[in-house]
């Protein structure tokens, strides 16, 4: 993210009780024209937190404009909410249905009730808007490393065959795991860099081959980060073995490389809220994180 990005800091404002929606009002105006709002948490699953950063969110959304919701979640669940929610999906029945194909633990952490009717609200904000108005919800998470390889081969046999046998032959180095990230990231000591050239080339290919031509406009930009996803989640299982905070960092970089990849391609002024536990988007300079 560049440094003329504007974030919205809020360290030094008064902590009051919030009863009613209304007290939300001030700390709106105090955020002003930023371009990026981080709401923390202080405990995934917190009733009261999700209800309020829904609220909030409502207000920056209808009131200042922000075209996009970037949350500590996996790319490709999260996608399946954003195609929701901007209409793209037109046989889910509502927001629980998608919800409930959230399968990875902890699943309660999106598929609620909370989530699901901030998803309601935000479909029918986008309804009567042109495609490229429309409010996006993303994931900014790297742990969806065989759902995101799965994504990138499956729209790639809609779109391009022949690439999509180049990919599958990159991504064959993962057969032997079966699906087991643990697997994988417990066997990468003994053969150092394992499939980290193989992830490298896929990306590549669809980073040149790539370009929207979908339905939903969004299709081909899918399948590029979900092939991020999938280098970044390698680094990241090869990395976690070490029981450091370096694995930590990595997950940290892609979520800040893919919020840079949302900003970067939406038409005109971009402005995003980022929904993430305080860990996520806390300042880590005075603590040991800062040296991985």
């Amino acid at each position: 993210m560049s440094d003329d990005h504007q974030t919205a800091r809020t360290d030094s404002f008064p902590v009051l009780p919030w009863n009613n929606k209304d007290d939300i009002d001030a700390l709106i105006e105090r955020i002003g024209t930023k371009q990026i709002v981080m709401l923390g948490e202080a405990s995934h699953g917190t009733h009261e937190y999700y209800e309020w950063r829904a609220e909030i969110t409502k207000r920056l959304i209808a009131e200042g404009g922000f075209t996009f919701v970037a949350v500590e979640g996996d790319w490709p669940d999260c996608y399946a909410i954003n195609r929701y929610v901007k209409g793209y999906d037109t046989s889910s029945k509502s927001a629980k249905e998608v919800l409930s194909n959230f399968t990875r633990w902890p699943s309660w952490m999106w598929a609620n009730e909370e989530v699901a009717e901030f998803a309601e609200w935000l479909r029918e904000h986008n309804q009567d808007r042109p495609k490229s108005e429309r409010v996006g919800f993303y994931g900014l998470d790297v742990y969806s490393l065989w759902d995101s390889m799965q994504a990138v081969v499956q729209h790639l046999q809609k779109v391009d065959p022949q690439s999509a046998d180049k990919v599958k032959e990159a991504y064959r180095c993962f057969d032997p795991y079966g699906g087991n990230e643990t697997a994988y990231a417990y066997d990468t000591p003994f053969v150092p860099g394992k499939c980290e050239d193989e992830v490298i080339k896929a990306l590549e290919l669809l980073t040149d081959k790539l370009q929207d031509h979908s339905n939903d406009g969004e299709a081909d930009f899918n399948a590029q980060q979900n092939a991020r996803v999938v280098r970044n989640a390698e680094q990241y299982y090869r990395t976690m073995v070490r029981g450091n905070a370096a694995s930590w960092n990595v997950r940290d970089r892609h979520m800040h490389e893919t919020l840079q990849a949302l900003l970067d391609r939406q038409v005109g002024e971009s402005k995003a809220i980022i929904w993430a536990h305080n860990t996520h988007i806390g300042d880590a300079s005075a603590t040991d994180m800062a040296d991985a």
